[in-house]
Parts: structure tokens; C-alpha cells; sequence
């Protein structure tokens, strides 16, 4: 009961003998705990409970949770973005002197990492095709301690030989790190395939409404899992209360929006193939991806919502695509409820330069769609209509 003297002090919440059926947000930055004992076995372990946010709050308990449920993992982190859990699994392991094999084809902020940020931190790195086991084993060192590749790669989706990886990493004694964003849990569970560390950018396909900004990592080893938390708590890579309360709620739709949009990708990869103007279509299921046989022995049927495509002509060809495509969100991101398209050149893989982009395979006309939940003609009608327009320019 509340004194009416001091307004200032907080109300305790009403006695109730029901519960809220929607997850409650709780947006409190600290946490009072009755006395010093109980606050000291808070911190050794003794009592669950909250102290300070930046050390973990309930909204992001709850999410890591049902991330944990489909990644077969347990204790994962919630932190606040995809690039907070890549750096979490990176700097939470790794030490001066150590070696870090990365694929060729990480996400673009994953290859700065690589290429500038763990240099000049003294652990070096190098870069392999995860699509051959051999050249990442011959990139592998006397003082390497981790391989981090991606499942699917951004954005010619190239798939990556998991298993042999695994088998390789186990083989040098080397921890395999998973950036599972593409795949996610529905296409892929790294850690059945002998992945030690999994990522996520939850802000993409997991969420799902282009509303919040997170990131997930999970290890198999608990101190793994445990030195990731210290370092997320240190560095401030804390997740906002709100975007993990629109996160789980975008998760009790993640399954549904999953299927239908790789449904609709499938449909819209072998459409955009047979178009005048289209030069070349990458999706893992179908024939003529080069990874065809191995997509089908790791993911089965699961090709995923990730479409990329080719156009000729140049710069003034992009342009015209997708101001004729102006129902589809041309945006730097991926997973959205809605179909998005991004232009690799000039979002993520802008660093490179265009002959480092030509030897991955991204041209100026290479595009990549993140399918969303639309009707599968109304995305065929506009892309065609669009591929025309980028032919007469």
C-alpha cells in the first residue's frame, strides 16, 4: 500500500490470483533485493533473481528460453544486436595470440571484424571457402582456437560443408562457431551437426517485424557459455527490455511466417529463372545452385526465405529495378514479415572493392530478396515487372 505522503515511492504491484496470458514488460533498470544476504547469493548463485539490467533482465530470460528451445541449447544469451553475439563468441574465447579461421563469406560487419577489429587486437585471422573442407583445413594453424562460418552465406548463399567442419574442428582440437541468422533453427540446428558456439541475429527472421535489434549466442560448454555472459555484461552489449518483449511476441509467429515465406521463396526463385533479363538465380534447392547436392543432404527440404538474383547492365539497370519495384521495401536488412531487396554493392559488402566483390560473386546487378509472407503471384507480378523495367533502362 502506497504512503500518500511519499508519492515518490514505488507502489507494490496488486496481489493477483490469475496471471497475464501476455508476457508482462519489465523495463526496470535495477532490482531491490530485501537484504545483503540475499543479494550476495544472488551473485554466487545461491538465489535466482535480477540485480541490473546490464547483467540481465526477465524479457531477455524469457526470449533466450524459447531460443534455446528450438536451437537444443541451454543458458543462451540475448544481447543487443546480431554483431553483439558475433563479438560476445569472438572476444569471449579468443586471447592475444590466438587464430581465428573466418568463411570468406561471413556477413559484411563480420568480415570487418575479421579483417581490421581482432588484428589490431593481436588475434589473427584468415579466410577460407567453408564450402571446401580442405581449404579451410589448410588455413587452420598451430594457434588457431576457433572456425566461424555461417550455414547459408550473404548473399550468394552458398551452403557450407557443416559436417566436415565439424569433423575437422574436432579432429585440430578448434571450436566451431555458427552464425546460424539464414537458416535459423528451422532450416538448421548447428548443434546436432557439432557446432560448439551458435549465433543469432535475432532481429531478423526470429522477430520478424523489423521493430527490434538483437542479437542470441548459445554455447554447448556451460564456461563457454558463462565467460560469453561475463564479457556481454562488461563490454555493455546489454538487450533493450522492449525489443525482447516484440521479439518473443514476433516468435509465436516465427514457424507459420517461416513456411509460408519459404514456400513462396521456391516459387519466386524458379520464376525470376525463367525471365528475359535475368542472368543467373541462387536458391540452395534448386538444380543449378553450385551447393544443389550438399544444400539437399544438410538442410532436406528446407531451402529457406533467401533468394538472390543477377541482372546485366550496371548501375542505371539497378536503379531502375527498384524504383520500379516500389511496393518492395528496398532495405539493408532481412526476415521482415514483408519481402525486402537489397543491393550487396552498396549495403553490405559496400568495403569491398569491386574486384574483392567479383571473386565472392557479387556483381553491380546481383540482388537478394528476403521473401515475406505475401501472396506468391502478387511477388512474381512485381519482379517481372520490375526485371522489365531494369531491361529497358
Amino acid at each position: 500500500m502506497a504512503d500518500p505522503r511519499t508519492p515518490v515511492r514505488r507502489t507494490d504491484w496488486p496481489d493477483s490470483v490469475s496471471r497475464p496470458v501476455v508476457t508482462p514488460l519489465q523495463p526496470s533498470v535495477v532490482y531491490s533485493s530485501p537484504d545483503p544476504d540475499t543479494l550476495d547469493a544472488q551473485y554466487t548463485g545461491g538465489a535466482q533473481g535480477y540485480t541490473y539490467a546490464r547483467e540481465g533482465h526477465p524479457n531477455a530470460a524469457v526470449l533466450a528460453a524459447k531460443i534455446d528451445a528450438l536451437e537444443g541449447a541451454t543458458g543462451g544469451i540475448v544481447l543487443g544486436s546480431g554483431m553483439a553475439a558475433v563479438t560476445a563468441a569472438l572476444l569471449g574465447v579468443l586471447r592475444q595470440g590466438d587464430h581465428v579461421v573466418g568463411a570468406d563469406q561471413l556477413y559484411g560487419r563480420s568480415l570487418r571484424m575479421m579483417a581490421e577489429e581482432l588484428p589490431r587486437m593481436g588475434i589473427a585471422t584468415t579466410l577460407a571457402d567453408a564450402t571446401d573442407v580442405d581449404a579451410v583445413a589448410a588455413a587452420i594453424r598451430p594457434e588457431t582456437r576457433m572456425i566461424l562460418i555461417e550455414v547459408v552465406s550473404n548473399p550468394t548463399l552458398r551452403v557450407a560443408d557443416l559436417d566436415g567442419i565439424a569433423a575437422l574442428a574436432r579432429d585440430r582440437g578448434v571450436l566451431l562457431a555458427v552464425d546460424n541468422t539464414f537458416t535459423t533453427p528451422r532450416g538448421c540446428r548447428p548443434f546436432e551437426h557439432g557446432a560448439d558456439i551458435v549465433i543469432h541475429s535475432v532481429t531478423k527472421l526470429l522477430a520478424g517485424h523489423s521493430d527490434a535489434t538483437l542479437g542470441y549466442v548459445a554455447a554447448r560448454d556451460p564456461d563457454l557459455t558463462a565467460r560469453m555472459g561475463v564479457l556481454a555484461a562488461t563490454l555493455g552489449l546489454t538487450p533493450s527490455p522492449f525489443d525482447c518483449w516484440l521479439a518473443e511476441r514476433g516468435m509465436h509467429s516465427f514457424e507459420l511466417r517461416y513456411d509460408r515465406a519459404e514456400a513462396t521463396a521456391a516459387t519466386l526463385a524458379d520464376h525470376l529463372a525463367q525471365l528475359p533479363g535475368v542472368t543467373r538465380v541462387l536458391y540452395p534447392l534448386r538444380p543449378d545452385h553450385p551447393d544443389h547436392n550438399h544444400a539437399k543432404a544438410l538442410l532436406g527440404d528446407r531451402g529457406g526465405n533467401m533468394v538472390t538474383f543477377e541482372i546485366p547492365g550496371g548501375r542505371a539497370a539497378a536503379n531502375a529495378l527498384v524504383r520500379a519495384a516500389e511496393r518492395i521495401a528496398f532495405a539493408p536488412t532481412l526476415g521482415d514479415v514483408g519481402t525486402t531487396l537489397s543491393h550487396p554493392a552498396t549495403s553490405s559488402h559496400r568495403a569491398l572493392t569491386p574486384e574483392a566483390r567479383a571473386a565472392i560473386g557479387i556483381a553491380e546487378g546481383t540482388f537478394r530478396v528476403s521473401v515475406g509472407i505475401e501472396p506468391e503471384e502478387v511477388l512474381c507480378d512485381e519482379f517481372e515487372a520490375a526485371i522489365r523495367a531494369a531491361a529497358a533502362a
